[in-house]
């Protein structure tokens, strides 16, 4: 009977976690201070406790919203193992925006994203993805204790096969960018491109895995016309932990995440309205990031 009931408590209790529902972002609380002096303690407090900083920036050129990528060896030595793009899951995001004289300090959820972007292999890490969870809310403790997810709700169980809508791309549908003779010479035309502005970016980040021939490059798109000035405010700057937009070089193969999925998955409560009115930006920053990846 002892072992029924346990037995009973199990399948409970993982059919919970599975209906749960999850937001992309965490809020952490807010501060009086500056974005600066704020983006500064942050950084300090990070580097202390064993997670790599990695680039930081003022998406939309704007001095009152910043992102502050992130990484720590054990979540990023661990990613590498999904051979799916797993890279992508090793780079998080802290944002900043400042409003009615306050700073709002969010971060990426990382049992959201993490879900998204490993699929079956999230449960294989779950250890290890729950320390880095953890870890990450003790550091940012002294910046408040608020923690509560925000930004839109899916269940947990469907976010390894998120899609917007019907007929609408899955993480499993990137965006080729190009292909090139050897991942060295893919690396080199990146960051060449990247190092001079190509397209009006920035390079926010480079995260390298040399011997397993990966690398992810987060760049911020500057454009007024099509970049985040144009869609941020359209979609919401409270979510600016969602950028910078990536791209991701596997071998000889340089991708994305299409913007169809990748924005839908950082703004899932967005209404078909509100999207209609970046249609145009999932082809605006493929172009974007093409041009990167070719001379």
């Amino acid at each position: 009977m002892k072992k029924l009931f346990i037995s009973i408590l199990l399948v409970c209790s993982f059919n919970y976690l599975a209906s749960q529902e999850l937001s992309p972002y965490i809020k952490v609380g807010e501060s009086t201070e500056s974005v600066e002096n704020i983006s500064a303690k942050i950084i300090t407090t990070l580097q202390n406790n064993q997670f790599t900083v990695l680039g930081t920036y003022n998406p939309s050129s704007k001095m009152n919203l910043k992102v502050i990528t992130f990484t720590n060896n054990t979540l990023k030595n661990t990613v590498i193992k999904v051979k799916d793009r797993g890279a992508l899951a090793a780079v998080f995001k802290i944002g900043l925006v400042k409003k009615d004289g306050k700073v709002v300090i969010s971060y990426t959820n990382p049992d959201y994203i993490l879900r998204a972007y490993l699929g079956d292999s999230f449960n294989t890490y779950k250890s290890v993805f729950s320390k880095f969870s953890s870890d990450l809310k003790t550091a940012m403790t002294p910046f408040g204790t608020y923690f509560k997810q925000f930004g839109g709700k899916i269940k947990a169980d469907k976010l390894k096969k998120y899609h917007y809508k019907v007929m609408m791309p899955y993480f499993s549908d990137p965006v080729t960018l190009n292909e090139f003779s050897s991942f060295e010479e893919g690396l080199k035309i990146i960051e060449t491109n990247l190092n001079a502005r190509k397209g009006n970016t920035t390079k926010v980040y480079t995260l390298k895995y040399t011997n397993q021939k990966v690398a992810v490059f987060g760049v911020g798109l500057r454009s007024g016309k099509d970049g985040e000035a144009n869609f941020l405010p359209k979609i919401g700057e409270n979510h600016v932990a969602a950028m910078p937009y990536e791209i991701i070089l596997q071998g000889t193969k340089a991708t994305m995440l299409h913007g169809k999925y990748r924005l839908a998955l950082h703004w899932p409560e967005l209404t078909m309205g509100t999207f209609m009115k970046i249609m145009s930006t999932p082809g605006d920053i493929e172009d974007t990031l093409e041009a990167l990846c070719n001379n």
